[in-house]
């Protein structure tokens, strides 16, 4: 009896933080979604002439800022700390978008278009979380927001190494598991805060 209840007692608090991180994973997301579209349209799809590698830069740049703001413990640019992992978010999804476009689609890509491109990657982004929260307990929770930085600069540097070898693997993911990693990361960052 004390083992059924001891097992039910953890299957209840094992759904509850399912939910929970659901919820907090889509409330993170909903804030970048809503930054990405009104940049779209204010700027219209612009991004839509960045190769992978700029597209790594500029992730690469929010990272490394993060970072020195973390060692030095100030900053004197007003963008603080969840504003960049928000802007890593949406440039992982624009990594994501250009590695599906045909390389004579159009530059300019109508809103609504790039709202549902924006979701369908989201989608697959948080498919990946919860498959690795259910193999690693929510090992994210008990991690730093130095780890998070630590991880996306590394994950950059692995795509630099497969754009070096002309997009191919021996073993290893492609580029688009590190853009999908770096989301979880970065997402996982804002819930802590």
């Amino acid at each position: 009896m004390f083992l059924r209840v001891s097992l039910l007692k953890h299957l209840i608090n094992y759904i509850a933080s399912f939910m929970d991180t659901n919820l907090q994973y889509d409330q993170a997301i909903h804030s970048c979604k809503e930054i990405f579209l009104k940049k779209a349209r204010d700027y219209g799809t612009a991004w839509r002439v960045l190769r992978t590698i700029s597209v790594v830069d500029q992730i690469f740049i929010k990272a490394q800022r993060i970072r020195t703001i973390q060692e030095k413990g100030r900053q004197k640019i007003g963008d603080d700390i969840p504003a960049e992992f928000k802007g890593i978010i949406n440039y992982a999804v624009i990594g994501l978008i250009q590695l599906d476009q045909p390389a004579d689609a159009p530059e300019e890509m109508p809103v609504n278009e790039v709202s549902t491109l924006y979701d369908k990657y989201i989608a697959v982004a948080k498919q990946l979380m919860n498959d690795k929260n259910h193999d690693y307990g929510e090992a994210w929770r008990s991690m730093s927001q130095e780890s998070f930085v630590d991880l996306i600069l590394m994950k950059l540097q692995r795509i630099r190494q497969i754009l070096s070898n002309d997009g191919k693997t021996l073993i290893s993911e492609g580029i688009d598991a590190n853009y999908l990693d770096i989301i979880n990361y970065a997402v996982f960052a804002l819930i802590l805060m």
